[in-house]
């Protein structure tokens, strides 16, 4: 795959048209997937309305403004998000942790990330995964959202008819337009159907609350230490590995850093962590955002834009992709990550030699394994590296190591 690259040429329409719609996707999914997470988890806090606004602020902000930095520095769509595992986390760990010592933790789990982003460390791990091994990875995380694209027709047969439909008659007349088509046209028919209630919706600004941070030990060992752990295993792992599998070369370092240093300023006023996205970014990275690499960068550009404007209106807006069917948002996902999807496939299917252990790389990830608190990616990449060991590296032969000794 050919490494992106700004190129000169003048710019059209329709290079702004595609990327800008991608992320805008990416952001509708991310907040109508998994941004129950972060209420559920302020609601075990005892957070709030205000603390609980602040927190939707200082993430979407802080998501958009770095999301921004990184794809205009280095002109590739390097797309941040929160971290979901970790919301996760801190669904049943706040409820044991007061909240000003969890901020302290969040603090600290920051500034771990940017001196591991200064140290470069990071950056030489992700240079050690061999290509079949991060495709079958991305393969196996992206699986369920391509099942999910489909899985709800039990449900709601019309609505997923009609996106599936659509997406496959543009994809055949129009391709490029596939993804916008099925955007439009699906939320015209929510409307239509009146399934879409907003009108109860009003337009305020959020208001930060900042949250003097405590610092103590069974904080920083029951929050901070997990938060760091699975942010890294669970997002930015896979999230450098979507990059990778879409041409993108940008060091892990800065990302790192640049992320970590976000969640520090941004702790106080509520964001548990935030860092590159992977399932959200892969809309954005792949061909369907803009069959040329070097023009996807500004879905980054678009995504960032999209996370600071529901920052300032707080959950207003975000309330908004939250209203939308399930349905809506899991089949968008899923036919907006097809082409990722089989582009990974292929990927890791490429090399006849490292075949077998990047299939059982995409298995392992696909299973989704939760072991001590750490998610399925992790796993995953545990299990496909220990199986491209067995299966292809080569071990000394017994002549030969005799020869050698004799010598």
């Amino acid at each position: 795959m050919p490494s992106p690259s700004l190129q000169r040429s003048p710019f059209r329409l329709t290079d702004f048209v595609h990327p800008v719609v991608a992320g805008l996707i990416s952001v509708i999914v991310n907040y109508g997937g998994t941004f129950i997470l972060v209420f559920q988890a302020a609601r075990v806090a005892g957070l709030s309305p205000e603390q609980t606004v602040s927190w939707v602020w200082s993430i979407s902000i802080g998501v958009g403004v770095t999301g921004l930095f990184l794809s205009w520095r280095y002109r590739e769509p390097i797309i941040t998000a929160w971290s979901t595992p970790a919301a996760a986390f801190l669904v049943t760990a706040l409820a044991a942790t007061p909240y000003a010592e969890a901020v302290g933790a969040y603090m600290i789990s920051a500034a771990a990330f940017v001196v591991l982003g200064l140290s470069g460390c990071f950056e030489r791990v992700i240079r050690l995964i061999p290509p079949g091994i991060a495709s079958g990875l991305l393969a196996g995380i992206l699986l369920q959202f391509g099942i999910g694209a489909f899985g709800g027709a039990s449900l709601d047969p019309e609505l997923v008819g009609l996106l599936v439909v659509v997406y496959l008659v543009l994809k055949r007349f129009a391709g490029r337009y596939a993804v916008v088509g099925i955007l439009i046209l699906g939320l015209a028919f929510l409307l239509i159907e009146g399934r879409v209630d907003l009108s109860g919706l009003q337009l305020q600004f959020a208001k930060p609350v900042f949250t003097m941070p405590v610092f103590s030990a069974n904080a920083l060992l029951s929050v901070a230490l997990p938060l760091f752990l699975i942010t890294l295993t669970g997002q930015y792992m896979s999230g450098m590995l979507v990059l990778r599998n879409d041409g993108f070369k940008t060091s892990a370092n800065p990302i790192v850093a640049v992320t970590g240093l976000g969640s520090l300023v941004m702790a106080p006023f509520g964001s548990h962590a935030f860092n590159i996205a992977a399932i959200t970014a892969a809309i954005a990275t792949g061909p369907e955002a803009h069959e040329d690499p070097s023009r996807r960068w500004i879905a980054g550009l678009a995504a960032g834009a999209f996370y600071v404007l529901v920052g300032i209106f707080g959950v207003t807006l975000a309330a908004v992709f939250m209203a939308f069917p399930a349905t809506f948002i899991t089949t968008l996902a899923g036919l907006a990550l097809l082409g990722t999807v089989g582009g990974s496939l292929a990927g890791a299917m490429a090399d006849p030699a490292g075949r077998e252990a990047a299939l059982i790389t995409f298995l392992a990830s696909a299973a989704n394994i939760n072991l001590l608190g750490i998610g399925g990616a992790f796993w995953g990449l545990v299990i496909g590296l220990v199986a491209h060991v067995v299966l292809t590296v080569r071990l000394p032969r017994r002549g030969t190591v005799g020869a050698k000794a004799a010598e």
